[in-house]
């Protein structure tokens, strides 16, 4: 794995919670929190969950201060969210500005319930992406049945989207 694909990764991941965010805000605020059976109580919940997870690893990778798990009742809206999210897309990329080749390799130690994990951190930060996507298809699936969906948010398209503004 190489810095500049674990940063063309993010760029994607920056584009497709873009997506995500556009489609929320055509929805209605009741839309927005009621309750559903994907796994993170609302739309929003699930929202602010790929957010928490970025923000989480990267305190933890990159030693930033973690003020502890986000909670969706701390947004009042999407605009709300998206600002938190903008902060947290411009530290992710500081981040991963100052990572090499070699950097990646680097192991992260941490400890959960009583047990020892060594973190690599190329996998780690494929991870968060990857984590992201599963739960955007969540909310995507959610927006859709709202009526207001998304679209493809494949990675090929942000390819070739990203490729024709070049």
């Amino acid at each position: 794995m190489k810095a500049e694909d674990i940063k063309l990764y993010y760029e994607y991941n920056e584009w497709a919670n873009n997506r995500i965010l556009d489609a929320a805000e055509r929805v209605l605020p009741e839309q927005l929190i009621s309750s559903n059976d994907l796994g993170w109580g609302s739309l929003l919940g699930a929202l602010v969950h790929i957010l928490d997870a970025e923000y989480g690893w990267f305190s933890f990778l990159f030693k930033r201060e973690d003020e502890g798990v986000l909670d969706p009742k701390n947004f009042a809206d999407i605009a709300a969210l998206r600002q938190r999210w903008e902060r947290q897309s411009e530290i992710t990329r500081l981040c991963l500005d100052t990572l090499n080749d070699e950097d990646l390799q680097r192991i992260h130690k941490s400890e959960r319930d009583g047990r020892q994990y060594d973190w690599i951190l190329w996998q780690v930060l494929l991870h968060v992406v990857n984590h992201g996507t599963q739960h955007r298809a969540e909310a995507a699936a959610l927006l859709t049945g709202f009526g207001c969906s998304p679209g493809d948010m494949d990675f090929t398209l942000f390819l070739r989207q990203r490729e024709a503004s070049a």
